[in-house]
């Protein structure tokens, strides 16, 4: 079976223009190739019935988009020589066909926001989608925050199946780029007058930390190199992640913490951080359990 490829949405914006460069310093660490998806919704309305019209989009337009998605896999494979770089025209909406494209890829590479969106917007409709349902890790670029070439992962614990399958992540992304990881466990103290009683709230922010500081132990074995610092803060999980961003080549989160909804696909932490994030995010979503043989 072929290696799973990093999968690109590219429409020629500064965003998707930011994820190109990530990807192919990605595949160039990893050794995987760069798969450069552009999807269009073409527009489906009937033109006036007149004699010699043409449909829309004719051959032509098709023609024009596949040339301008050529040119971007020729200057990506010379910007990275070694790094195969292949293209796809994908009709449909580009949210789904991105989404679809995710099953058969390691990682997916988008841009904050494409052409289309409101520029007011920090990040945009296809960007949200893709990430809430995507089946591979999804990482969102900033033009203007594209991350550091030194700096920690950074990846934020709560303790919730999906943090857990980040924090693997995160092992994997420090190991792969000869990193410092930082692990984040973020704890509101309880700030109300009264509290019953029993309660020890110095207690229980130790209890957080020796349960983050006992996961990170069960994976210190997997990449012993890693230099690992684990960080218990008494703070809101977004304020603090968003804090520890600063100056980090990559955020790594869960799509959905331990507070959030069940139904929900993207929890609100990972949805402040994506908007906020002051480097590049990845968001994991929790692994499926194996289909039986």
């Amino acid at each position: 079976m072929a290696e799973r490829p990093i999968l690109v949405g590219y429409d020629h914006s500064p965003g998707s223009e930011a994820a190109l460069g990530w990807a192919l310093d990605e595949a160039a660490r990893t050794g995987r190739s760069v798969l450069v998806a552009h999807a269009s919704e073409w527009l489906t309305i009937s033109p006036p019935v007149i004699i010699g019209a043409q449909p829309w989009p004719d051959e032509r337009a098709r023609e024009a988009a596949q040339q301008a998605l050529d040119a971007a896999v020729a200057a990506a494979s010379e910007r990275r020589d070694g790094v195969v770089v292949r293209g796809v025209l994908a009709d449909g909406p580009p949210n789904q066909r991105l989404t679809e494209l995710t099953r058969d890829a390691a990682l997916a590479v988008l841009g904050n926001r494409g052409h289309g969106g409101f520029s007011g917007l920090l990040l945009g409709s296809t960007s949200v989608s893709v990430t809430a349902h995507a089946h591979c890790p999804v990482i969102v670029v900033r033009p203007d925050e594209p991350g550091v070439a030194t700096g920690d992962v950074v990846v934020g614990v709560d303790g919730s199946a999906c943090s857990v399958t980040a924090l693997d992540f995160a092992f994997d992304t420090a190991a792969e780029r000869d990193a410092p990881l930082l692990v984040v466990g973020a704890w509101n103290i309880p700030s109300v007058p009264w509290r019953p009683p029993g309660v020890d709230v110095e207690q229980m922010a130790a209890t957080e930390r020796r349960s983050l500081e006992q996961l990170v132990e069960e994976r210190r074995h997997r990449h012993p190199a890693v230099a690992v610092r684990t960080e218990v803060v008494a703070d809101s999980p977004a304020h603090a992640l968003m804090q520890a961003s600063a100056g980090a080549r990559l955020l790594v989160v869960g799509s959905r913490g331990r507070g959030g909804l069940r139904g929900l696909l993207l929890g609100s932490v990972s949805q402040q951080m994506l908007h906020h994030a002051r480097c590049p995010v990845a968001v994991v979503h929790e692994r499926q359990p194996e289909p039986a043989a």
